[in-house]
């Protein structure tokens, strides 16, 4: 993107948000119930990243992302922070890869009291792939007009001569 004098940033104030600080590991403990808890902010954040295809003006939905994101954690550690760090745990130490099939044990006993507490279901597979319809409150943006340009190369007219061609024809078979 080049930035001309026409384009206006945003302020520091704006960009500044409480960061999620978080492991990868804790992240990816959480990411299918995060992922089932904020569907609809993120999708409203993706859909205006798409739409508008201008990071400036989705600045709003993205700090309501990050919030949802902070304030499902913080439930997270108010009601099942043991079983969150046990399956967070496993899955830093358990492979190289933090793969989920080593801390399937783990992973139930985490699912089960974030149902209970919670009442949050870890999301089936395939869920996530899904095409679902979002609802939106904002408004769509202007379609873009299609550019029309004028033929910038015409037609011969019908009555110009047309001689046979100097050397025969492309397609000599079909004479």
């Amino acid at each position: 993107m080049v930035v001309t004098n026409d384009v206006s940033l945003p302020t520091e104030e704006e960009l500044t948000v409480t960061e999620l600080n978080l492991s990868t590991a804790a992240l990816r403990a959480g990411a299918f119930h995060l992922g089932k808890s904020c569907e609809n902010p993120n999708n409203e954040f993706m859909l205006c990243r798409l739409e508008l295809d201008d990071p400036r003006a989705c600045i709003t939905e993205g700090k309501v992302v990050t919030r949802c994101a902070l304030d499902f954690f913080r439930k997270v550690k108010k009601s099942c922070y043991e079983e969150f760090m046990q399956y967070a745990n496993c899955l830093d130490k358990s492979s190289g890869t933090m793969a989920f099939s080593h801390c399937r044990k783990t992973q139930g006993v985490f699912d089960k009291c974030m149902k209970d507490n919670l009442d949050i279901d870890r999301p089936e597979y395939g869920y996530f792939t899904r095409a679902k319809i979002h609802h939106t409150e904002r408004p769509a943006p202007p379609k873009r007009e299609k550019k029309v340009y004028e033929d910038a190369t015409p037609g011969l007219p019908e009555d110009y001569p047309k001689p046979p061609a100097k050397y025969g024809s492309r397609f000599h078979w079909l004479e």
